[in-house]
């Protein structure tokens, strides 16, 4: 699928370009501002093949999809503009209501997100500078090291005008005006008045001395402030005097109110948080390294990390290091171990090529792929990956590890930013956090028929029984089902009831992987009876391993999969009890499956859904009954 493509369908998926209030890109994601996260199609999303997956942050709906977000979202602003206006001008205000300090944290990301690209090169040059310097291959006295050295540090010394640019975006206001509100307190002479030492007035209020080389706080609030000065200034200016007045009412009201009160602020407020979480670093070493090591890969699926890059930064700036980096390399590294791990447990051949492909990516520095696609989906593996982290955080915070620049990658390529005097207690610690990774996640296993469901949420209508039966089959004694064959249909179909109880249409049933039709037409069933008969006469596809659902295909062509409950795949198999085998020959009525209705009950809906799997291979497929129904009644109906 070209990424236009997938840019149009992700756009359907969440709701329309109507839905959307802005959006953005990090490096992996697709980061949505939706008017309502209940229109989005979670199923049609999850079908695409860029999408890896989603994910919820506070109100902000995510889209993952690793690699080529940056195409994909430029695929969608090219072709959708209104898009393109609510990321660069004014966002549509929300109506939702939202955690302050998820707000805080989601304004953060949304500042600091677009200026990634910028501030990653820059760091990693640093990085590759501080590698060349040690190993000898460059000077630090000569010209080529100078101007190289000046492609990196630029960056990071005129970072407000960057974050005054983005966070103009943000707010909605004029970023040329904020440009020109950055540019003024970097000033050569702005700066040289600020720290000549002397006192300093503003029409006789007193001017606090701060640099703002390098700050963040400071240009953050103040454009934040300038947002609601400009909009008030633009409301009352009359339309022939707005181009010059507003710009010109704009910077004089906002430079002196951020030289008297913000700037100083900021730097205060910037300062005790720095000094709030450096303190925990330096001070609480092993077990601050254990705990904030073991809870990173939940800080980063927060986007929390995203309000620590300001901290970040002023530390590098300042103290010439930042601690709570080496968390971040150390907490990919664990991922990658437990998806290794899964590599080394998993039976399934596509399974132990996706591990293996994935643990390749996050030690590359990209984890979605290895903690959506595999560890999260078999949750074990998650747990191993928190653990290999909380060790190898632990040890390098007990040794002090830093980061020395901010190189963006948190894998394998990033390692030139840790380069410096601890950096083999961060290496040392990326290595601990993947070798446990692995052990932890090939000790605990994986149930692979925690698949069934998602594996069974990849066939829309009209794909073959005979293929879902492969994939979702982890049944070593499970025969060949290609030998079978994939047959057209050669006649109408008729189903008879596999339950006793009430049939209902399928649309009622509270899954989307069925109510919607995902899989096929069909027909449901509440159960009053524990008792599962074949409602075709035909041959056993597939009995799933946990015996919860079972495929099976008449011998005209029609092709049937039943589900007893929903997600009942949980019970794994307890409750359940088979009573054919996969290839078997069946008679419509013959028992398939029994079980322990009251007790499945307790814990989940019984609902049980039966579907035409090859459904566009008919001109229709419709109920026959709806109601109280007996079992061996005609209930199901598909005609050519």
């Amino acid at each position: 699928m070209k990424h236009q493509d997938t840019a149009q369908e992700i756009i359907k998926a969440v709701g329309g370009t109507n839905n959307i209030n802005s959006v953005y890109h990090c490096v992996t994601r697709l980061r949505f501002d939706l008017k309502d996260n209940e229109k989005v199609d979670n199923g049609s999303l999850k079908k695409l093949d860029k999408v890896m997956g989603t994910n919820i942050s506070g109100d902000q709906f995510q889209v993952i999809i690793g690699n080529d977000v940056a195409k994909v979202f430029d695929a969608m602003v090219r072709e959708n503009p209104a898009i393109q206006q609510t990321t660069e001008k004014k966002e549509p205000k929300s109506d939702k209501k939202q955690n302050v300090v998820l707000k805080i944290f989601e304004t953060i990301a949304g500042v600091f997100a677009p200026m990634l690209p910028a501030i990653t090169a820059a760091g990693m040059l640093k990085g590759l500078l501080a590698l060349f310097v040690s190993v000898g291959w460059m000077s630090a006295g000569t010209d080529t090291y100078r101007i190289l050295s000046a492609i990196g540090d630029g960056v990071f010394h005129y970072l407000p005008l960057l974050i005054a640019v983005s966070a103009a975006r943000k707010f909605g206001s004029n970023p040329f005006v904020a440009i020109a509100l950055g540019t003024a307190l970097m000033y050569p002479d702005m700066t040289a008045l600020l720290s000549s030492g002397e006192s300093v007035g503003f029409l006789g209020i007193p001017v606090t001395a701060v640099s703002y080389a390098s700050s963040v706080i400071p240009i953050l609030l103040a454009v934040w402030l300038m947002s609601y000065v400009e909009k008030w200034v633009d409301r009352i200016i009359p339309a022939a005097l707005k181009l010059l007045l507003v710009p010109l009412i704009t910077l004089l009201v906002m430079v002196p109110v951020t030289l008297i009160a913000i700037g100083p602020l900021g730097t205060f407020v910037g300062s005790g948080l720095s000094g709030g979480i450096n303190w925990l670093l330096n001070e609480g070493g092993l077990i601050a390294g254990i705990v904030l090591g073991g809870a990173m890969a939940l800080i980063i699926m927060t986007g929390m990390h995203y309000a620590l890059v300001p901290i970040i930064l002023s530390n590098i700036a300042t103290l010439g290091f930042d601690k709570f980096l080496p968390l971040t390399f150390i907490s990919n590294m664990g991922q990658a171990g437990a998806t290794l791990g899964v590599f080394f447990r998993a039976k399934d051949k596509k399974l132990k090529t996706v591990a293996l492909s994935t643990s390749f990516t996050a030690l590359m520095g990209v984890t979605e792929p290895a903690m959506y696609g595999v560890n999260m989906k078999y949750k074990k593996p998650f747990a191993a990956a928190m653990i290999g982290s909380a060790v190898g955080g632990g040890f390098a915070l007990a040794f002090g590890a830093k980061a020395y620049v901010l190189a963006g990658n948190g894998g394998l390529p990033g390692l030139p930013s840790l380069i410096g005097q601890t950096f083999w207690y961060s290496f040392g610690g990326m290595i601990l956090a993947f070798i446990v990774g692995a052990i932890m996640s090939t000790i605990f296993g994986i149930k692979e028929e925690e698949g069934d469901a998602e594996a069974l949420a990849q066939f829309s209508p009209g794909a073959s029984t005979a293929a879902a039966a492969k994939v979702v089959s982890n049944d070593a004694t499970t025969v060949n089902v290609d030998d079978m064959g994939d047959p057209t249909p050669t006649s109408d179909a008729v189903a008879v009831a596999p339950m006793t109880g009430k049939s209902i249409p399928l649309k009622e049933v509270n899954d989307p992987t069925f109510g919607d039709e995902l899989m096929g037409k069909g027909v449901a069933f509440v159960p009053t009876v524990g008792e599962l008969v074949s409602p075709v006469t035909g041959t056993i596809m597939n009995v799933f391993k946990t015996k919860h659902a079972i495929v099976v295909r008449s011998d005209n062509g029609m092709e049937l999969l039943i589900h007893v409950g929903i997600n009942t795949v949980k019970l794994r198999g307890q409750y359940f009890d088979a009573h054919v085998a996969t290839g078997a020959r069946v008679q419509a009525g013959d028992k398939l499956l029994t079980f322990e209705l009251a007790e499945i009950a307790k814990e989940y809906d019984i609902t049980t859904a039966m579907v035409v799997t090859n459904t566009a291979d008919y001109k229709q497929v419709l109920p026959v009954k709806l109601g109280e129904i007996t079992m061996g009644e005609d209930v199901l109906k598909a005609e050519i």
